[in-house]
C-alpha cells in the first residue's frame, strides 16, 4: 500500500460491521479507502475552480475619477462618441433615423400589422448621381485586391453582410404583401421643396434600344434637364401596380401633360432582376417589351442587374422586392415626390399636379431644349453637359 494514503484509514469504530472471512474484509476496506480518496481529490478540485472563477479583486493603482451622475434631462439625449474614432464607427441606422423607420422590410423583426402614412420628410441619396456609377462591377486592381484579401477588418466586414444575407428570411417580403398589397407609404400631399429635396440614385443597365452602346447605359444623363417619372419594378406584380399610376388606361390626365410639355417631361422605367435566370429571362423576350412600348422611348427602359445595393434600396424606399415605386423627380435628379404599391385617386392627382409645378420650376428658370446644365455653385444643374433633346 502506499504509505501517503495511510492517513486516509478510517479508525475502527467507523467500521461497519461485516461477516466474518478476510475476503469480504479486505474487499470493504479497499472501496472505503477509494471512497475517500475521491473525495479528497473532488474536494481539493472544486476549492480550486471556485479560486480562478471568482478572482479577489486588486485595489487599482491610482484612484478613478468620480462620473457625474447624468441629471434627468442629460439622461434622455445621446451622449456624443469620446474619441473622433468612435464618432467615425458610431454610423446612424437609416431604418431608424429615415422617414420609414416604422415600414416592413425584408429583415429585422416581423410586423403584425401595419398601415402605411405619408411621407413627411424627402427620401434619396446625399450626393447628386454621376454617370458610371452603382455599375456592380468591380473595379479594383490587383493590387488593391490582394490587400483587401490579407485585410482582417475587410473580412469582418464580408463576415457581417454574409450573415445578414443569411439571416434574411426569404418569404418575409411576400408575407408583408398581406398589409395593403406592399405599399410601404402613401405619397406626400404636395412636392418636397426643391433646396431639401434628396437625389436619386444613377442606375446602370441595358436599353431597349438595337445599338451597341444600349448595352451599358446610365439613367443620369436621361434625367438631366426633364421633368422625369420613374417607375421601379421587378416583377409583372409590381409593374402592373406602377401602371396604376402612369399608364394611359389609369391616368389619362398626366399623359396629355407629357405630350403638352414639348419634351421636357418623360417616363422612364427601370427593370430590376438582380437574379441571373429571371435576367437572360427578360433578355429572351426583349423583342416582345419593344412590340409594347413606342420605339422612341426603347431608350428609356432600362434592364438593371447590379449595382441596386441595401444602403441605395433604404434610402430611396425601395424595402420589398415585390412591389412597384413610382417616383417624379425634377432637371437636377432630386426626388420631389414618391409613391408605392397600387396608386389610390388622391395619389394620381398629387402626380399630375407635381409634374405641372416641376414644368411651371422650369420654365421661371429657364430650362428649355437649349438648357446646358452647370456646377451647382453657378447654377442650376449637376454637371457642365449639353441636354440632348
Amino acid at each position: 500500500m502506499n504509505k501517503r494514503h495511510k492517513n486516509l484509514d478510517l479508525p475502527p469504530e467507523r467500521i461497519p460491521d461485516l461477516p466474518p472471512g478476510p475476503d469480504i474484509m479486505f474487499t470493504t476496506r479497499t472501496r472505503i479507502k477509494a471512497a475517500t480518496c475521491l473525495f479528497c481529490q473532488w474536494r481539493s478540485f472544486s476549492i480550486s475552480a471556485r479560486q480562478f472563477a471568482t478572482p479577489g479583486k486588486l485595489p487599482p493603482a491610482t484612484p478613478a475619477p468620480k462620473t457625474p451622475t447624468p441629471s434627468a434631462s442629460s439622461s434622455s439625449t445621446a451622449q456624443p462618441p469620446a474619441t473622433p474614432e468612435a464618432a467615425k464607427d458610431a454610423k446612424p441606422d437609416p431604418a431608424k433615423a429615415g422617414p420609414l423607420a416604422h415600414a416592413p422590410r425584408g429583415y429585422g423583426k416581423k410586423l403584425e400589422s401595419f398601415t402605411p402614412t405619408p411621407l413627411g420628410r424627402p427620401i434619396g441619396m446625399n450626393t447628386p448621381p454621376k454617370a458610371g456609377e452603382n455599375t456592380g462591377v468591380d473595379t479594383r486592381t490587383l493590387q488593391q485586391r490582394r490587400d483587401d484579401f490579407v485585410n482582417y477588418e475587410k473580412h469582418l466586414e464580408r463576415r457581417e453582410y454574409l450573415k445578414s444575407q443569411m439571416a434574411r428570411p426569404y418569404f418575409r417580403d411576400w408575407r408583408n404583401m398581406q398589409f395593403h398589397k406592399g405599399k410601404t407609404f402613401l405619397a406626400p400631399p404636395r412636392l418636397f421643396k426643391a433646396d431639401l429635396s434628396l437625389y436619386i440614385p444613377n442606375f446602370h443597365g441595358r436599353t431597349l434600344e438595337k445599338t451597341k452602346e444600349a448595352a451599358s447605359a446610365d439613367t443620369t444623363p436621361l434625367l438631366q434637364g426633364r421633368a422625369t417619372i420613374i417607375s421601379i419594378f421587378s416583377s409583372l406584380w409590381a409593374e402592373n401596380q406602377v401602371k396604376t399610376f402612369m399608364s394611359p388606361q389609369s391616368n389619362p390626365a398626366l399623359h396629355e401633360v407629357i405630350k403638352a410639355s414639348g419634351g421636357r417631361a418623360q417616363i422612364v422605367q427601370v427593370n430590376v432582376e438582380e437574379d441571373s435566370l429571371k435576367a437572360w429571362i427578360v433578355r429572351l423576350f426583349m423583342g416582345s417589351l419593344r412590340s409594347k412600348i413606342k420605339k422612341e422611348d426603347w431608350c428609356k427602359y432600362f434592364l438593371v442587374r447590379k449595382g441596386l445595393t441595401n444602403e441605395i434600396k433604404e434610402s430611396i424606399g425601395v424595402l420589398n422586392s415585390k412591389v412597384g415605386y413610382t417616383y417624379l423627380v425634377d432637371h437636377q435628379c432630386r426626388i420631389r415626390w414618391a409613391g408605392s404599391g397600387d396608386a389610390d385617386p388622391e395619389e394620381k392627382e398629387g402626380l399630375v399636379k407635381g409634374l405641372n409645378r416641376l414644368l411651371e420650376e422650369m420654365k421661371k428658370e429657364g430650362v428649355s431644349e437649349t438648357y446646358v446644365a452647370r456646377p451647382i455653385g453657378e447654377g442650376v444643374g449637376v454637371k457642365k453637359t449639353a441636354i440632348a433633346q
